[in-house]
């Protein structure tokens, strides 16, 4: 029977605000698009479309998964830990309001605007591992993760008497629920996985900058309503959200690109898009409970933290390809322990005073909600990687590394005539013969493809 979910209270449901959550979720939906430029262009040639595959595909498994069983986890009426399963299917999720999320929108708009969330949180993952991780042991994961981390996490967060919520930890959208939980979780997985087989080697640089800059504009365009549309209606706080997810951005551009010229001599457009995005991660968690000039300090702060975390990663071992954790991760946490700074009832009353405004121990909770999601995300990640190896074999071996995943995951590759075509248009057949030359030159003849 449809008629209950027919049954709707028209008087109490915004147009208005309708409208904005709606978009806003489109919105969103294109960060998830412009995430898969962004790192399609930061990759080599032959692990350009398996890099944007890690994105485009959470677009349809967490669409599936947030209707099934993933929106009742993270927003059910259930414990504080955990939303419970009374919404499977979207049962229940009607086109009434839900007081406890927004009171003039239908709960399935709110529902839908989650999901965005939801989908583009485990794709950013994917920038720690490409261009090794096997496809079908990264689908695995990505709805594992989704399940027992970010769902869990959203409903301590942002469900209905989550714990983190009764503590009034304030992220407005998602710096602990979206950014600390993938940067961190990609940390690990990167670490889990090793590095690629010529990290440190070879030179890898990026293959199409300017897929990189229209990736990095996507994501800038989609997150006004990442952050704004987290007002979940068309007013003043929804206003406020824009215009500080707007500076932070701008300020952290400029703050890279003067880091890069004093560091290099040279302002690079690959640094400059990276600089837009960690000031668009700083902002998310305080974008609903700052004033526009702190908003400057968030993005020009958050940039300087990330930098730094970059130049240090770069000595390391670590291949986190994309530096997913000193971008995400720990740009996230800037932007979580900022809110305690800057956080004032005057921009949003229903949030919180921060030090600034006299309430220092906004600073205690909010470190405990960085460490409760950073927790969370480690040993969730550890045990589904561990799993996901042992079942699937998670890294792509040797042959699959050197071909390229384009072509051993999926079968096509991104640019005709590019790395490969260039082979088969020099006579070359492209298949193990190329693959065993390539080793024997690296001195690898005889090695097994190893897995995990």
């Amino acid at each position: 029977m449809t008629l209950p979910l027919l049954a709707v209270d028209a008087a109490a449901i915004s147009a208005g605000d309708t409208a904005w959550v709606l978009a806003s979720t489109a919105l969103v939906m294109v960060m998830t698009v412009g995430l898969a430029f962004f790192y399609g262009g930061l990759v080599r040639p032959k692990n350009a479309l398996n890099t944007m595959m890690m994105s485009v595909v959470a677009l349809g498994l967490i669409s599936v998964q947030w209707v099934l069983f993933g929106y009742s986890i993270a927003f059910g009426h259930g414990t504080p830990f955990w939303g419970g399963l009374a919404w499977l299917g979207f049962k229940g999720v009607g086109l009434d309001p839900d007081p406890a999320y927004a009171a003039t929108i239908p709960l399935q708009a709110h529902a839908m605007f989650q999901l965005m969330f939801a989908i583009i949180t485990p794709a950013l993952i994917s920038g720690a591992i490409v261009e090794r991780m096997r496809f079908r042991a990264y689908v695995a994961f990505l709805i594992l993760w989704a399940t027992f981390v970010y769902d869990p996490l959203a409903h301590w967060v942002w469900g209905a008497g989550g714990w983190l919520q009764k503590l009034g930890a304030l992220d407005f959208a998602g710096g602990t629920v979206v950014h600390i939980s993938a940067g961190v979780s990609a940390l690990v997985a990167a670490r889990m996985l090793g590095p690629r087989r010529d990290f440190k080697r070879t030179a890898i640089v990026p293959h199409n900058v300017p897929l990189v800059l229209l990736g990095a504009g996507l994501l800038w365009f989609g997150w006004f309503g990442f952050n704004a549309g987290s007002a979940l209606a068309a007013n003043g706080l929804a206003a406020a959200a824009f215009t500080n997810t707007n500076t932070a951005a701008a300020t952290a551009l400029v703050v890279w690109a003067c880091l890069d010229l004093f560091r290099t001599g040279k302002v690079t457009a690959v640094g400059a898009a990276t600089g837009l995005v960690v000031g668009l991660v700083g902002i998310t968690p305080a974008a609903g409970y700052i004033t526009a000039p702190a908003s400057l300090a968030v993005g020009a702060l958050s940039a300087l933290v990330s930098y730094a975390a970059i130049q240090i990663r770069s000595k390391t071992r670590l291949d986190d390809s994309l530096d997913v954790f000193s971008c995400h991760g720990l740009a996230g946490v800037a932007g979580a322990m900022l809110t305690g700074v800057f956080a004032t009832k005057l921009v949003n009353p229903a949030g919180g005073d921060g030090w600034l405004a006299g309430n220092f121990a906004q600073m205690g909770v909010q470190l405990v909600a960085v460490l409760a999601a950073a927790a969370l995300a480690a040993v969730g990640t550890a045990i589904i990687m561990v799993v996901v190896n042992a079942t699937l074999g998670a890294k792509a071996g040797v042959r699959e590394q050197l071909s390229g995943l384009d072509l051993s995951e999926h079968g096509e590759e991104a640019y005709f005539g590019g790395e490969q075509g260039a082979l088969a248009g020099a006579g070359v057949a492209i298949g193990e013969g190329v693959i065993v030359s390539h080793m024997e030159a690296e001195g690898l003849s005889g090695a097994p493809a190893v897995a995990g």
